[in-house]
């Protein structure tokens, strides 16, 4: 193995629990209790009977021995302080900015807001619903586009995901995408990637020279950046115009801050807006996590990829948020989509909404105002030292020319160097060329030290030879429109405000703060303080995705770890972190083994086999990595139906590429022809993509290089710990084998077929799981997935006597998580999931996975962390819920009167002088005798879905409507 990080020497700390003790809930006296109930005699005895012994592993994983959070957290230091901060000014679309401290310890730090999944149960989402809408609201505004999604992966994904919207529009009849050559490099490579996977050409032009490029013909988009990576404001009317006029759609990168004081892209023309919300307080973090953002026309609502929020009414007329029409997301299109996006960044855009609401219109004015006062009084002293600043509209970047028209002449390299040793970075635009960005954190004393370290030795006074300096003038094309008019972003300024506000919508949502979230397939475990910690670090927080290597040292040995222990705990040769998120990691993966086959010039493999059991990302990805979809049966017990797939794959064997296949599966089993549908794959010369969506029910007992895949993508935001944070960030780094490794995505700038916008992804968040590994241990992590699998058997025991257990192993047993049928109350009571789901709520918990993979069911995955106390109160929250619907099935219960057909019951309709049932109010309140010491009251009652749809508002609704409910 390669060698670990350097570790501090061993406190004193005899004392301290391990931390495995902290992270898995079931301990001593109830662990046996559990296996009593379950009828095993150990907990090696339920592994036995769970996972098949052909891919048991033969010996240990080998890890470092793990250490206690104290010294796990003292060893991460180390390796923090050997990253070197210095002032970022080398822009890209990345910038120093300010985190307010209320923002920060109250959202950032808060595990009410990091702990909080994917709001599709919006009745006890609200809260956070509330914060995206602000968050769409902002972008709506600052962009003149009425239709916002609730954020992207990144800025450059979130260009490729406009191509793919422009590619669709036009039916697919006009092949090209023209992107301006001064759009951010990222940006320009990562819609290379996508466009060669979709069959689309992207061709580059310069905008500055080419006004109206002669290729529109051909085209379905144009994308360019406002203000380009060299600083320039170009006034796009006229080509937003041609763009028009030839059918095609014109798209905007846009810098966030700029448009506070620049016409906003959706008054000069453009279609599509997107960017990158970064500079909104969220700090750079080498690259990530940031939210992205995309704006567009309400007549494009269908094709815009991610979440929207949009506003309806609930049972009791009150309003009330929820995803907005969700037929349209992308993963449910499976595979009709055009986008396979599933995970956001739903904490990074809490963040930046919440900075505008904090700051407001005027004081993000007084921001933007002083960043672009600063870089206009830093090209006035540079040109006053005789650099060639070319004169032209710019809002935060000075570009210099050091050619024969400055009395500064050079090469670039060297003046980097210079500003370097001033503990400044600054950007190499070309061997002659410089940008220097400057941002809200950007000070009077790194402007002193920067012209200092720039000023030719012989020359501090004004140059009047070669370049005549003169001044620069502030005057910008300021947009005239307001914009954040919403109560929201004018009425929370003071900090008791802002606390109480933030404070509210918190207590709104159930997270894991409240109680388990037993959501099959998105494994909701513990996110332990000590690895939240480390993100919060200037060290880690506060560099720039394209910093000097020589200054991110202990980043990079940070991943040297990640990378080693990932491919010891998966058994496979190579991982790559770029993908920034599970869908990301599927479509890495899955280009990978197209380019595999590409280089043997087999290009005509291209069928890529799916499970119809199988997430709809799964398909999704497949169609966007340019793969035709063809689907495998499953059994009656839920097993991949290996007939068919061996039929298929024989069928389709001069053109198969992959097979995507999750395990355990999606119905929960270990399926024992695991190895045999491995083998079919490859005797047919195909390769096999295994998603790694059920991983944790695999480290330290099997691993799927051993298995037969020959790739598979990790969610870090399930199985290592990373918080869902409300419905992201994720990251979902690839592993794969030796004959793959050429195949992984590559440096952005340097490298082939990135797929995220930083060559890491979202480095900020990797110390969590590095420090959920280093303290966890190869005994750890196998303790945790025996507890993840004890937990779900001992669960589905307690269940089986009131529900039918829909799949199990070939031993009766399920893996890490399992599914209830709820599909006969719906003749023997009318009695729908979702009326289950609902009523989950009385009780304070949030529903499991509803009617997914299969209609009408439940899928629950408690994970390691809960404890057997957690456990019983959930499964006598479903028990209870069953014998109400014996209450309905019996006549005791009306069958559209009763507390499941009317759940949830908020604390307003409870208490109201009118109570029109006939189930008293104590059964719609209180069905758990617990809930009389601790009840968690959800803020709205069932959410009217069809009239959200029917009324699209994505935006915040007006005060008025909250005063009349």
């Amino acid at each position: 193995m390669t060698p670990m990080s350097q570790k501090p020497a061993q406190s004193d700390q005899s004392s301290a629990a391990p931390f495995t003790h902290r992270h898995v809930g079931p301990a001593g006296q109830d662990v046996q209790d559990m296996l009593a109930l379950i009828g095993c005699a150990s907990l090696n005895d339920l592994i036995n009977q769970t996972v098949p012994t052909d891919i048991r592993l033969k010996q240990p994983l080998n890890l470092d021995t793990p250490q206690t959070e104290h010294d796990t957290l003292q060893r991460l230091k180390i390796l923090a302080n050997k990253n070197t901060i210095a002032r970022s000014m080398i822009g890209m679309g990345y910038h120093g900015t300010i985190t307010p401290a209320p923002i920060q310890r109250n959202i950032l730090e808060n595990p009410l807001w990091y702990t909080a999944y994917t709001p599709y149960q919006a009745e006890i989402s609200q809260g956070r619903l509330e914060a995206i809408l602000n968050f769409q609201t902002m972008i709506a505004d600052l962009t003149a586009l009425p239709l916002a999604n609730g954020s992207l992966l990144d800025e450059a994904t979130a260009a490729a995901e406009a191509m793919a919207i422009c590619h669709a529009i036009a039916r697919q009849k006009k092949p090209t995408f023209l992107v301006a050559d001064d759009c951010h490099p990222q940006t320009i490579a990562v819609v290379k990637t996508r466009a060669e996977s979709m069959g689309i050409e992207v061709r580059t032009f310069n905008p500055d020279k080419n006004k109206e490029p002669s290729s529109l013909k051909d085209a379905c988009g144009i994308l360019v950046q406002y203000p380009t990576t060299d600083g320039r404001i170009e006034d796009y009317t006229s080509l937003a115009e041609k763009t028009h006029e030839s059918g095609a759609l014109l798209v905007a990168a846009c810098d966030i801050l700029s448009l506070v004081l620049l016409k906003p892209p959706g008054q000069w023309g453009a279609d599509i807006a997107i960017g990158s919300t970064q500079r909104f307080g969220v700090p750079m973090g080498f690259g990530g996590p940031h939210a992205a953002y995309m704006a567009t026309h309400e007549k494009h609502a269908r094709k815009m990829p991610g979440r929207i929020v949009g506003v309806s009414k609930d049972a009791h007329g009150n309003t009330a948020y929820r995803l907005a029409i969700q037929t349209r997301e992308q993963h449910i299109k499976r595979d009709r989509a055009t986008s396979n996006i599933c995970t956001a960044q739903v904490l990074p855009a809490v963040l930046a909404g919440m900075y505008a609401v904090y700051h407001g219109p005027e004081g993000l004015k007084r921001i933007a105002e002083s960043v672009h006062d600063k870089a206009v009084r830093l090209r006035n002293r540079l040109a006053k030292i005789g650099y060639y600043t070319p004169e032209h509209n710019f809002f935060d970047t000075v570009y210099i020319v050091l050619d024969e028209q400055s009395y500064v002449i050079g090469d670039a390299d060297a003046f980097i160097e210079a500003a370097a040793k001033s503990g400044i970075n600054i950007l190499k635009w070309s061997t002659i060329e410089l940008c220097i960005t400057v941002d809200e954190s950007t000070t009077e004393d790194d402007l002193d030290k920067l012209v200092a370290a720039l000023a030719p030795l012989d020359k501090l006074t004004p140059v009047q030879s070669i370049y005549p300096y003169k001044p620069t003038p502030s005057d910008l094309p300021r947009r005239e429109s307001p914009f954040l008019t919403h109560p929201v972003f004018n009425q929370y300024h003071s900090e008791h405000e802002f606390l109480r506000y933030t404070t509210r919508l918190a207590n709104k949502d159930i997270t894991l703060a409240n109680s388990m979230i037993p959501l099959g397939s998105c494994t909701m475990k513990l996110n332990a303080a000590s690895e939240m910690q480390p993100i919060s670090w200037p060290k880690f927080a506060d560099l720039h995705p394209y910093a000097p290597a020589d200054q991110t040292a202990g980043y990079r040995q940070l991943f040297t770890d990640l990378e080693t222990w990932l491919a010891e705990i998966t058994g496979f040769a190579a991982v790559s972190l770029q993908p920034n998120a599970g869908s990301q990691g599927e479509f890495a993966g899955l280009l990978a083994i197209k380019r595999y086959h590409q280089s043997r010039n087999d290009n005509q493999r291209d069928i890529c086999l799916i499970p119809v059991s199988a997430h709809g990302t799964n398909p999704a990805s497949a169609v966007i990595a340019g793969m035709r979809v063809v689907a495998i049966a499953c059994k009656d017990n839920g097993d991949i139906d290996v007939d068919d797939l061996q039929a298929k794959a024989e069928k389709h064997k001069d053109n198969l590429a992959a097979l995507m296949v999750t395990y355990p599966s999606t119905h929960g089993v270990f399926e024992t022809s695991i190895k045999k549908v491995c083998q079919i794959i490859h005797d047919q010369g195909g390769m096999v993509y295994m998603d790694g969506a059920n991983m944790n029910a695999q480290v330290g007992l099997c691993r799927p290089g051993d298995i037969g895949a020959d790739v598979c993508h990790l969610n870090l935001h399930k199985t290592f710990c990373i918080p869902h944070g409300g419905g992201g960030p994720g990251m979902g780094p690839i592993a794969c084998n030796d004959t793959l490794k050429p195949f992984l995505p590559g440096d952005p700038l340097t490298g082939e077929h990135p797929v995220s916008a930083a060559p890491f992804g979202s480095p900020l968040i990797l110390p969590i799981s590095w420090m959920y590994i280093a303290m966890m241990g190869t005994d750890g992590l196998t303790q945790a997935t025996c507890a993840a699998i004890l937990n779900a058997n001992y669960m589905a025991a307690r269940l089986g006597n009131h529900y039918d257990i829909l799949y199990t192993g070939e031993n009766n047993r399920v893996a890490h998580e399992f599914i209830i049928d709820c599909r006969p109350f719906e003749k023997s009571a009318d009695i729908r999931v979702e009326d289950i789901a609902k009523r989950l709520m009385d009780f304070g918990f949030h529903s499991p996975t509803m009617s997914w993979p299969v209609p009408g069911t439940l899928m629950i995955e408690p994970t390691e962390s809960e404890s057997k106390i957690e456990l019983d109160r959930f499964c006598d929250a479903l028990i209870t819920i069953r014998n109400e619907i014996a209450r309905i099935e019996s006549g005791e219960l009306d069958k559209q009167d009763n507390p499941l057909k009317h759940a949830p019951h908020t604390a307003a309709a409870v208490s109201d002088d009118h109570w029109p049932h006939t189930y008293p109010r104590s059964l719609a309140a209180y069905p758990a005798p617990h809930l009389r010491d601790h009840k968690y009251w959800p803020p709205v009652g069932r959410i009217d879905n069809p009239y959200g749809d029917r009324n699209l508002i994505c935006t915040c609704p007006p005060m008025s409507e909250h005063t009349e409910s």
